[in-house]
């Protein structure tokens, strides 16, 4: 069960929800948001049911949700929540472009990249500073370096930036340059990691575990708001399957279901779901068609030159063009591009 207090509520307010819980052997877990608090109920759910919450000053609703996801699940929010990373917003109503090099290999090639990004007409913008290879001779990005030249592409453009972590001990130097913290595929079991993002008190772009079921997804996403932040984006980039051809595997389907289940917006990476630039484009479509909140898309001024995942790099020209066919279509189904 949760208690959704309401705008405003106070913390006397919360803890007589506390007391009334904890007088019946229950526990209480509190996440605190901008401008509301949610109270979740740990323990007995039919005595919780009992008790007289909803007359306690303070709370708006108390509902019954019975999936191991909390926080997250659709209950607990009236609306579909919409997330802000810096200037830019990602939710329901709307379509987002997130663009950027899969990693920063030097300042010539991101300024490049994100200038053709923005061009585009990209809202936020992407690159990895830190990369978790399969091969560990192969490049891993340029750590903090990369991260000065990402908040340089942020200055350049004016356009917020997010960017994977990879270990906990970094967390802090990663979120005091960007606007948003990726949780990579690799990642997104490590909950250790997962619970210093969530107090970190950024925005966080969570991506689907390559071989993870939704529900695993989202309980992901549950480690995050346990730590009492919300401002969370799920992102679909494709799944293991048997089939050779492609990457991965884009689930749309897993897509539709994790926005069915959750208050989160959901967008979706065509670029690391299909591994090759010749999918990309048509599988953006398909997302945006299928209800997707954005897509992110790799985007590299040479893409046989590019060090990390070039043959699913678009060019300059196939990225102008993505972004004009996904802008018209945005359009067309009354979901503009934010």
């Amino acid at each position: 069960m949760v208690v959704v207090m309401k705008v405003g509520a106070s913390e006397d307010d919360i803890r007589r929800v506390e007391e009334m819980v904890e007088n019946v052997g229950g526990e209480t877990h509190i996440v605190r948001g901008e401008s509301r608090s949610i109270v979740a109920l740990i323990g007995d759910t039919e005595r919780f049911m009992a008790l007289p919450l909803v007359t306690l000053p303070g709370v708006e609703t108390v509902t019954r949700i019975g999936k191991p996801y909390k926080l997250v699940a659709k209950e607990v929010h009236a609306a579909p929540s919409t997330v802000k990373i810096g200037t830019a917003e990602i939710g329901r109503g709307t379509f987002t472009l997130i663009a950027g090099p899969c990693a920063v290999e030097s300042r010539e090639q991101a300024m490049a990249a994100v200038d053709i990004a923005k061009e585009a007409g990209a809202s936020i913008l992407r690159g990895g500073a830190y990369k978790p290879r399969t091969s560990p001779y192969a490049f891993q990005g340029l750590g903090e370096e990369g991260l000065a030249i990402l908040a340089e592409c942020r200055e350049r453009t004016g356009l917020p930036v997010v960017t994977e972590v990879v270990e906990a001990r970094d967390v802090d130097t990663v979120a005091a340059v960007a606007d948003a913290l990726q949780i990579g595929t690799r990642n997104m079991s490590n909950f250790a990691l997962l619970k210093e993002v969530g107090k970190a008190g950024k925005p966080v772009v969570l991506k689907r575990g390559m071989s993870s079921t939704v529900e695993e997804w989202l309980m992901a996403a549950e480690y995050i708001a346990r730590e009492g932040h919300t401002e969370i984006v799920l992102c679909e980039r494709g799944i293991r399957t048997f089939e050779p051809w492609t990457r991965n595997t884009l689930d749309l389907g897993g897509m539709i279901l994790a926005q069915q289940e959750s208050h989160l917006p959901v967008i979706a990476d065509p670029s690391h779901a299909t591994g090759r630039r010749e999918l990309v484009e048509p599988m953006a479509r398909a997302a945006l068609a299928a209800g997707a909140d954005g897509v992110m898309v790799d985007v590299h001024p040479n893409p046989s030159e590019a060090l990390v995942d070039g043959p699913q790099a678009l060019s300059p020209e196939a990225l102008e063009g993505l972004a004009a066919e996904l802008a018209a279509m945005a359009q067309a189904i009354g979901k503009p591009m934010s």
